[in-house]
């Protein structure tokens, strides 16, 4: 069976894609549709300046800025102890921060199914694909708030496995010296931890599409994306190596817009308007290196006409005919 294996390129679908990106935006070039498709990418978050990144870093309420407020409002900065209006403040500010990082979770999800949408079916919409893929969003945004949990439970369980024995939490924590085997074990799970990271973040890259395609849920999507990961493991560690260095040149590229407009191009919404055509690019190269391992990942094999641009997955069969506009 393994001879029968379809050969996976990294090449030819970025080449691909970028003939995908031309038909998409530039033929002929339509500014609303434009505008609408890049709005969908803003939405998904597919890049640093989706909405949702406004909140990743939400305050800088840290160690430093709570001893300069004590220190500024005449209290002993030795003493620790809180105020209760203001542990209130702080638990109530935390619950509305989790509401709005949910909700902004819930509306990314959407988005990756309604960007998926605007390129796959070559079309500026909004209100049809967020009404088509409901489920299929909100079951990708459970599953993503049941990941976040189980990561966190994990680190508070590493935390105090690991961290309370030694004694970091001690009171004379200053005194406390770490050996040279307690090192080696925050080295070791340092590693596992993160080479669980990019297989969760090459998977979950994946798990969209197959549900765009399949109409399943994240869970269903997850257990095929893995064990196609794992089964050939080879493809996708280099298209993530790949994916590594265009992701980077496309910040230099962001970075460059943004100081050339005068930090414009760098404000939310703007700076995906601007980048669009690379944005389409990276995400057209994904689908098309996925569609390679079968007609089950081919995002395009539902449409009755696909688009021009888009190479039949038969190197043998003639070309597809006009896209659908």
């Amino acid at each position: 069976m393994n001879g029968h294996e379809p050969k996976i390129e990294i090449f030819e679908p970025f080449g691909a894609a970028y003939e995908v990106m031309k038909t998409i935006l530039f033929r002929p070039f339509d500014a609303m549709k434009w505008l609408t498709i890049a709005f969908a990418a803003f939405l998904s978050g597919a890049w640093g300046g989706g909405f949702h990144s406004s909140f990743r870093n939400p305050g800088r309420f840290g160690g430093g800025n709570w001893r300069y407020w004590r220190t500024s409002q005449g209290i002993d900065s030795t003493d620790w102890t809180m105020p209760p209006w203001l542990i209130a403040a702080l638990i109530g500010g935390g619950l509305l921060l989790i509401v709005v990082i949910l909700v902004f979770m819930w509306l990314s999800s959407r988005g990756r199914f309604i960007f998926t949408d605007c390129v796959v079916k070559n079309r500026g919409a909004i209100a049809e694909p967020w009404r088509e893929y409901r489920r299929e969003g909100n079951s990708f945004f459970l599953f993503s708030v049941v990941v976040a949990f189980i990561v966190l439970v994990l680190v508070g369980l590493l935390v105090l496995v690991i961290a309370v024995p030694m004694g970091l939490f001690a009171s004379d924590r200053g005194s406390t010296a770490l050996g040279v085997s307690a090192v080696i074990i925050f080295i070791v799970i340092g590693l596992i931890w993160l080479v669980f990271a990019i297989f969760f973040a090459i998977v979950s890259q994946f798990m969209v599409p197959v549900m765009y395609r399949r109409r399943c849920s994240a869970r269903e999507a997850f257990v095929d994306v893995a064990k196609l990961v794992l089964g050939r493991p080879g493809p996708f560690i280099l298209l993530a190596l790949f994916g590594l260095v265009l992701v980077i040149a496309l910040a230099i590229v962001g970075t460059i817009v943004s100081c050339v407009t005068c930090c414009v191009g760098g404000l939310p919404y703007v700076n995906t308007v601007l980048l669009l055509p690379g944005l389409v690019w990276l995400f057209a190269f994904k689908l098309l290196f996925l569609r390679q391992f079968g007609d089950q990942y081919d995002v395009w094999a539902t449409l009755a006409v696909p688009a021009t641009a888009v190479p039949p997955a038969d190197p043998g069969l003639p070309p597809p005919p006009a896209p659908l506009v």
